[in-house]
């Protein structure tokens, strides 16, 4: 169905414009981002109830039926933002973050490892959760005191691992589900490989001016192993339900928030062995409803196609997932067909790292550590993750070149 013709400003319809502003408030009212988000979806969703309607129709049906087409992916990310923030906390109570600083190396070399590890972690585990046990990790071997560059190398880490795993991140994971073999994102493993050494090498420079590792003796600390197996039990079943789901039953995953609900099922089935500390749920709450704000607010913008494929676009796409969820554009791309998807799963999954609302992982990283939600200090302390992601797409453009399907 048609909308109905609106409002143009300076040639953009009226829903970009209330879109961008949103950005900027958030961008500028960094202490008041849920208050700006709710506002801006609220500006958004007036303007479409009133005057142009939604894609599906007008007024109430037309509401309906949007929210009818969007709920499962906003399930699904505000199930796992809460669920893993969960997982973060039994993984910081069962103490083995407190053994980080005597396995890591010393010096910055241990910062890179921990790094590198995310980067490893997030190929068969969700982005989201590889992040937040970077994270944890992080806020131990370094005492607390953790940079803001080196906390966006974390989320950058995070999203670089997933990039070309079809278990990695939600939109390699849509490929998988459209039908794409795994084997036609992996070579985004190439660009994030790259980009990696890019941003790591001085993001862990940064961090050990900023506060080295600090060593204590391994006899003061016993890790909590029910809490662990826990962690795994969790994790596991996340994995599980992605590949189970995309193999069996793939018609499933527009159907239910199948991957949140696994997650779910097993921090409830675990609560009988430990409690969760439902403190990480409640801090967990203010920064997934802003996400979730975000991703509504995308969903609703008139965009009913991308440029035609090709590198250029898909270029350009790694900074627009920097400020626009990537989930809305992956499927517009997947509708429109004829690009290389390892190179578009490495441009809208490294993307999202450059700004900190960019990706779900940097939004729950932010949950951890206020002090990064600020996109002038994300952009002043990451200004290596722009340059990593040139070097990463012209390095897999340069060595594999634009090979459509």
């Amino acid at each position: 169905m048609h909308q109905a013709a609106g409002f143009m400003v300076f040639g953009a319809p009226l829903e970009f414009v209330l879109f961008a502003a949103t950005l900027l408030g958030i961008a500028l009212f960094h202490h008041r981002t849920l208050f700006v988000a709710l506002t801006g979806l609220t500006a958004i969703l007036a303007y479409k109830f009133l005057v142009v309607g939604f894609h599906d129709g007008t007024g109430i049906d037309g509401l309906v039926g949007h929210l009818r087409h969007e709920w499962v992916i906003i399930a699904n990310l505000g199930l796992l933002l809460t669920g893993f923030a969960i997982l973060s906390r039994h993984f910081e109570q069962s103490r083995l973050p407190d053994l980080a600083p005597n396995i890591l190396p010393d010096g910055w070399l241990g910062g890179l490892t921990l790094l590198a590890l995310v980067f490893i972690g997030s190929g068969f585990l969700d982005n989201i959760a590889a992040a937040l046990i970077g994270a944890t990790v992080a806020r131990h071997v370094y005492n607390g005191r953790v940079s803001l560059g080196y906390l966006t190398a974390i989320v950058a880490s995070s999203n670089a691992g997933g990039a070309g795993s079809v278990v990695g991140d939600t939109t390699t994971t849509m490929m998988w589900i459209a039908g794409h073999s795994p084997l036609e994102v992996l070579h985004g493993y190439v660009g994030a490989a790259v980009c990696f050494v890019v941003f790591a090498l001085p993001a862990a420079a940064m961090q050990q001016r900023f506060h080295p590792i600090r060593k204590h003796s391994p006899g003061q600390v016993e890790a909590d192993w029910t809490r662990i197996w826990i962690v795994v039990a969790i994790l596991v079943a996340a994995i599980a339900s992605n590949v189970t789901t995309n193999i069996v039953a793939p018609h499933m995953a527009d159907q239910l928030p199948i991957i949140g609900m696994a997650v779910w099922g097993m921090i409830i089935l675990a609560s009988v062995i430990r409690l969760p500390d439902f403190r990480a749920l409640f801090q967990s709450v203010k920064g997934t409803i802003f996400l979730l704000s975000l991703v509504l607010c995308a969903s609703l913008m008139p965009v009913e196609a991308l440029p035609p494929a090709s590198w250029e676009t898909t270029f350009s796409l790694g900074f627009i997932s920097a400020v626009f969820d990537n989930i809305p554009l992956t499927a517009l791309a997947l509708n429109q067909g004829g690009y290389d998807w390892g190179f578009l799963a490495y441009a809208v999954g490294f993307g999202g790292s450059m700004v900190w609302f960019g990706s779900s992982a940097g939004v729950a990283v932010s949950n951890l550590f206020p002090e990064s939600k600020s996109v002038l200090g994300w952009l002043r302390t990451g200004w290596f993750l722009p340059a990593a992601y040139l070097a990463g797409f012209f390095a897999m453009l340069g060595t594999l070149g634009w090979v459509p399907e």
